[in-house]
């Protein structure tokens, strides 16, 4: 693999995030009348929805980091059992690759936050003194101002 540019890092994982979730309507719903089935629908189609903008602010806080290209590929390997694969193709692209585990709209966001979650916390913790979960803890609450995404850190 090639050396990788953080910024064309950064742009695939934005694009990577930014894709149609892919949702298929009739895993939902069964015929017209099925309310429940619409009801699981809309209430699934909002979660993936939070969890764009979640994956948008933890990639545009790694972006404005100090964090490596590299320390984001090792965050890759360690966070979300490994299933986000960076690589270069033989052009020297950035790739993008992930193994579903259960269902691929409800998981592909997620797993880019947990690898930005992941390659933040060893920044804090290796650079930034933020020895204890505590510490963490109040590094992700100065960061963020979104609630969900600092109780993603706990």
């Amino acid at each position: 693999m090639s050396a990788i540019n953080k910024d064309d890092l950064i742009q695939a994982l934005h694009a990577f995030v930014a894709r149609r979730p892919g949702l298929d309507l009739r895993n939902y719903i069964s015929d017209y009348r099925d309310i429940e089935g619409r009801r699981a629908y809309r209430s699934e189609s909002r979660s993936i929805t939070k969890d764009l903008h979640i994956a948008q602010a933890l990639i545009d806080a790694v972006s404005r980091s100090g964090i490596s290209a590299d320390d984001i590929v090792d965050a890759a390997k360690r966070n979300f059992s490994g299933r986000l694969e960076i690589t270069t193709n033989d052009k020297g692209a950035v790739v993008l690759d992930y193994c579903v585990g259960q269902y691929y709209p409800t998981e592909y966001r997620k797993a880019v936050s947990a690898v930005m979650r992941g390659a933040l916390w060893a920044y804090w913790r290796d650079q930034c003194g933020c020895d204890s979960y505590e510490k963490i803890k109040k590094a992700a609450k100065r960061q963020f101002r979104n609630r969900a995404i600092v109780a993603s850190f706990i």
